[in-house]
């Protein structure tokens, strides 16, 4: 380690449980973040911090206003530019600590691409905001026999739990077949998204925080220290919470090999992403954006384009459209009219 990296870390290479020689095998590691919100965003400030040596971020969506409360590394600016988030992302982490790769990839990680985009990375990272994908990790990070760290936060409470495939609790052990601990608290927040209750930014920072610490272990070679336990904390009640998860020996994943969000079986065509939105997963095209927009300019109000996206206003809805065919409408829970305006606008 040069003398300029030693000093930056020399807090970090002070703690015992890392010291110089775990500081170096986090500057030669590598993981990725699915998700870049509030959770994304925290996780991947405190590895790039930490000096972890590569990180790809794989996030979806777009920068708006109302995410500025709570997801730490966008800015107003990124806001107004509608930048997708793992763009900005990237922007921020590089200016953060240049020492380090930072790859930012604008995708929506599905069974058809999950395999492209997590192979080669030692340690995947949770920082989605549904189940769907949540259950697509685990069954990727279990087929590739690689560890994962599961996370999730709603209102004021968040949950984490690491999976070191073979050896604990797989997320399908955990929430497909266990009843509910007995003092009736939460464990997965399945009931509830931010759209419907709201969150507070202190709950993704503790619990990206507990996540990182997670991750930490695992990169520094210290995987014995990690997983088996479901630990939940809610800011606002002070309650934390860690119970021990035990293999299933009947788990559809980590016993029987099912990997049936891996193999899109239980992957929607259409799903709903937020609060009165529809995202419509197509991917069979590539569209050149500004040629879109100029085509559909005369018809449609608010055309704005980036490079990265293209929007603009239907009233009452609202359409984001992306370069591989993927859209978002908003202003509608119905799949229907979302495909009208899509095929009216994109194409059939």
């Amino acid at each position: 380690m040069d003398p300029k990296s030693y000093e930056r870390y020399s807090r970090q290479i002070l703690f015992g449980e890392i010291g110089e020689a775990g500081q170096q095998r986090l500057l030669e590691s590598s993981a990725v973040i699915v998700g870049c919100g509030a959770l994304g965003t925290d996780l991947a400030n405190l590895l790039v911090r930490a000096g972890v040596g590569k990180l790809r971020i794989v996030d979806r969506d777009f920068v708006e206003p109302s995410n500025l409360q709570r997801q730490t590394l966008f800015e107003e600016s990124d806001a107004l530019e509608s930048l997708p988030k793992a763009v900005a992302a990237e922007r921020r982490l590089r200016a953060i600590n240049s020492g380090v790769s930072v790859e930012g990839v604008v995708a929506d990680v599905s069974s058809k691409n999950a395999e492209e985009l997590l192979h080669g990375f030692p340690l995947i990272l949770d920082g989605t905001d549904n189940f769907e994908t949540r259950f697509l990790l685990n069954d990727v990070a279990i087929h590739l026999n690689v560890p994962w760290i599961y996370a999730a936060v709603v209102a004021s409470y968040g949950v984490t739990m690491t999976v070191r495939p073979g050896v604990t609790a797989c997320l399908a052990c955990a929430l497909e077949f266990s009843a509910p601990p007995e003092n009736g608290s939460r464990t997965s927040g399945a009931e509830d998204t931010c759209d419907t209750v709201g969150v507070l930014g202190a709950a993704a920072g503790v619990i990206a925080s507990i996540e990182a610490a997670e991750a930490l272990k695992l990169l520094v070679g210290k995987a014995e220290l990690t997983g088996g336990r479901l630990i939940s904390f809610d800011v606002w009640s002070g309650r934390f919470q860690s119970v021990r998860m035990a293999r299933n020996p009947e788990c559809r994943a980590c016993a029987q090999n099912d990997f049936r969000y891996l193999e899109g079986d239980e992957q929607p065509h259409l799903t709903m992403c937020g609060r009165d939105s529809v995202q419509i997963h197509e991917r069979r095209r590539q569209l050149d954006l500004a040629a879109l927009g100029r085509r559909i300019a005369p018809t449609v109000a608010d055309v704005r384009e980036n490079g990265f996206l293209l929007r603009f206003r239907v009233p009452p809805y609202e359409m984001t459209v992306f370069a591989d065919g993927r859209a978002i409408v908003k202003g509608t829970r119905d799949t229907s009219v979302a495909r009208s305006l899509y095929a009216r606008y994109i194409g059939a």
